[in-house]
């Protein structure tokens, strides 16, 4: 895969599955300083609070000094802070998540469907999008319960295990679909069993053709769901929406047949409302 241009300091080369392993087509207008802070941001997540300089050099394939000059830019402009040997990110870092959420109206769109929905489950309800083969939650109502994965707001996961990433996936044509299951995901997690694309296409069929998806422990042991997909004006498929059970407490019966109808109406609801926000001209000055 095409890296940076080349540059006068060459860089060490990144770890394995390393932030900056992940490398984009370039062109005349591609600014690869500002590609290269985003890498350094990306590096700070769970587990890895505090970098310092040296691991954030081999995180993400850059030399030192290079590092060290993005870090210091971040830092003057507040999304990182130093904090002992090594730095940190800011709150400021959270304007860029929801810059997004609040531009597309997602947030504000979905929370009381997602909330009345979670009250007549008993269970907690998402919204994901698709970023290249991962989902990525955008909104989420949680109920306590003992499930295996932590899920917020910008948690990703891999799309063809996740009855939201079906969903999704099932919305592509043929050619898309390949295309981005080709690229390289940026979750960090090991799904339980790998599947064929044959297998994979022939599933996304059904879920086309059904209007919905469904995920039995595929992603992790115990973690049950059923999702729909939340549409635009036009029609198209902009967002999945799902209800997350323990395996253990909730049958794939009380799933599909309790849970689902109700997961239905409410995506048919917010799709209306999403429909019915895209007309308002404050929504055609956001995304104009």
């Amino acid at each position: 895969m095409p890296g940076y241009p080349p540059s006068e300091e060459q860089p060490a080369p990144p770890e394995s599955g390393g932030c900056g392993s992940v490398r984009r087509d370039t062109g005349p207008d591609f600014i690869e300083s500002l590609a290269r802070g985003l890498d350094v941001l990306r590096c700070f997540r769970a587990g890895r609070p505090e970098m310092t300089l040296s691991e954030v050099a081999a995180a993400t394939g850059l030399a030192r000094p290079t590092a060290r000059r993005v870090l210091l830019t971040l830092q003057e402009l507040g999304y990182v802070a130093a904090a002992g040997r090594g730095f940190v990110l800011t709150p400021r870092v959270l304007e860029l998540g929801t810059a997004y959420i609040g531009s597309q109206g997602l947030w504000d769109i979905a929370r009381p469907h997602l909330e009345k929905l979670a009250a007549r489950t008993h269970e907690s309800s998402s919204m994901a999008q698709l970023d290249g083969p991962d989902i990525v939650y955008v909104a989420r109502v949680a109920v306590p319960k003992i499930i295996s994965l932590s899920v917020t707001i910008g948690t990703r996961f891999p799309a063809p295990v996740t009855s939201q990433g079906k969903v999704l996936l099932a919305a592509l044509s043929p050619a898309d679909l390949r295309n981005v299951l080709t690229q390289p995901g940026r979750s960090g997690i090991t799904p339980r069993r790998e599947r064929s694309f044959d297998d994979l296409e022939t599933e996304l069929r059904q879920v086309r053709a059904r209007g919905w998806a469904l995920a039995d422990e595929e992603l992790a042991a115990g973690v049950r769901s059923v999702a729909a997909p939340v549409r635009d004006g036009t029609g198209r498929v902009i967002a999945a929406m799902n209800v997350t059970v323990h395996a253990a407490e909730t049958s794939v019966e009380t799933l599909t047949e309790h849970h689902l109808p109700l997961l239905l109406h409410t995506a048919s609801a917010v799709s209306a409302d999403w429909a019915a926000w895209q007309s308002l001209p404050i929504a055609t000055a956001v995304s104009s």
